[in-house]
């Protein structure tokens, strides 16, 4: 037996095997792309019969009751034969059409099968990618919205800062998504059809086929629309402008590199106790220390979103040596390069939907973490509240320097909890504000307007994302 042949000795992707999404996968699969090729077909000879063209009724018949058996195995044996795939399945489709086999591929050029089923690859790629990330930002949108009041500790450069809150943090997360969404439709609406432009693009062929009429033109937008698409590019060379695959790609590439700092952030706060993914009631988080709970997801996210963003070198290298009207050596990278992106950024969302579905927050640890910290933040306040009472600015600096050096100490060196405020309640100076000293070390006194800046973010329809409207515009997807 072939090695080859057994399903555990050869690779798969485990983009495909382990991660991606069934739609997604059927979407760049072997079947849709070969079906694609002959539904193409079909729309030509349909346009070249309207046109004027001998076509007839029964062969577009024949090629319509064939599209979708195709025999893979012929068309293997083709193509090792004829070294070429398109010509290959031109073959296998003429072989179960033979009434048909004259005005299969007629006028055309590879690319305009290639191409085109990979522009409606990419589309419909778009389409279920953009559902998934609605969804996300639905999800989270609702966790904000649930913790847009409760104070936690923010960072700069990972130290303790000014508090923010759960709910603002999340939004920062929002906003990065949002513009996400708003690239992936705009590069999903932009993506035209390459269309019926012939070898170089010059439709040369076509202009042949109808005698020099004009009615070539007619026959490019009639194709498009049967395709689906409301414009075709309006010159080619052989190949649409492979510029297109940099803004489909580098979306999803800025796509990876946002949820890469979301869940990166949420590593960072799950080592702090204070946020957590989902994690499920018979799940192992280390298969040598029982009591973990690592955060396998964000990670799995993470990991990925690195290849995402890693692939976008692919197009932007490929683009730049297309020679003239086309060389073939964008081939075999797009194979890879296209359908990986998105496989990648379709496994990413679904893993983030997850995530942002469970995320389990613990209000104890971060109050805990805030008193921890919050002594040190609240002696401008309290210096603030001593010249009210009559004090000298500078002496109350004074007080509270050495008060605050005397607590770190306490913290760094002994492994203490921050003891500034018994210090000060201590110290017979701050005796006019000791009164004041719990509304003055009040965490949501130190959040400043986050609420109302996460209720702003909820209430802006840009960011507010429906995602049962892009589910109903987009009614194709699975997702």
């Amino acid at each position: 037996v072939a090695i080859s042949t057994l399903p555990s000795c050869a690779y798969r992707s485990p983009l495909v095997s382990r991660y991606a999404s069934k739609e997604m996968a059927y979407n760049f699969s072997d079947r849709k792309k070969f079906t694609t090729w002959r539904k193409l077909w079909i729309y030509l000879a349909k346009a070249e019969k309207a046109l004027g063209l001998p076509i007839t009724d029964a062969q577009i018949l024949e090629l319509e009751s064939h599209a979708e058996d195709i025999d893979f195995a012929m068309a293997a044996e083709e193509e090792r034969k004829l070294r070429h795939d398109v010509m290959a399945h031109v073959h296998t489709f003429a072989h179960c059409c033979p009434t048909a086999a004259p005005i299969i591929h007629l006028g055309a050029t590879s690319c305009y099968v290639g191409d085109n089923t990979d522009l409606i690859m990419l589309r419909d790629g778009f389409d279920i990618l953009l559902p998934k990330l609605a969804r996300v930002i639905d999800r989270l949108a609702n966790f904000a919205e649930k913790y847009a009041d409760l104070p936690t500790l923010g960072f700069t450069h990972y130290q303790p800062a000014q508090l923010t809150t759960v709910g603002k943090r999340a939004c920062l997360w929002l906003q990065d998504l949002a513009m996400d969404m708003r690239n992936l439709q705009r590069a999903r609406d932009d993506l035209r059809f390459r269309g019926v432009k012939g070898t170089t693009g010059t439709q040369a062929s076509f202009l042949q086929l109808f005698q020099g009429t004009m009615i070539r033109c007619e026959l490019d937008r009639m194709v498009t629309e049967m395709a689906g698409f409301k414009k075709a590019y309006l010159v080619t060379g052989q190949t649409y402008s492979r510029k297109v695959d940099i803004d489909s790609l580098s979306n999803l590439a800025s796509l990876g590199a946002t949820v890469h700092k979301i869940c990166t952030d949420i590593r960072l706060l799950a080592n702090l106790k204070e946020i957590e993914e989902p994690f499920e009631k018979e799940q192992i988080g280390s298969s040598a220390m029982p009591y973990k709970r690592n955060p396998m997801r964000a990670e799995r996210c993470c990991s990925l979103a690195r290849h995402l963003v890693a692939l976008l070198s692919d197009p932007l290298q490929t683009a730049s040596v297309q020679w003239l009207e086309r060389t073939l050596d964008d081939s075999a990278n797009r194979r890879i390069s296209l359908p990986e992106s998105f496989l990648t950024a379709d496994i990413i969302l679904s893993t983030l939907q997850n995530i942002t579905e469970g995320l389990v927050v613990y209000p104890k640890v971060i109050e805990r973490h805030i008193r921890h910290e919050l002594p040190f933040m609240a002696t401008e306040n309290i210096i603030m509240a001593m010249v009210k009472a009559g004090g000298n600015r500078q002496d109350c600096h004074e007080k509270i320097r050495v008060l605050s050096q005397q607590a770190a100490a306490v913290v760094k060196q002994e492994g203490g909890d921050n003891d500034l405020l018994a210090r000060v309640q201590a110290d017979p100076y701050f005796t006019p504000i000791l009164g004041q000293l719990d509304a003055l070390l009040d965490p949501k006194t130190f959040i400043g307007r986050a609420p109302q800046q996460v209720m702003a973010v909820q209430a802006d329809h840009y960011w507010s994302v429906n995602y049962r409207t892009l589910c109903q515009k987009f009614p194709t997807s699975k997702a």
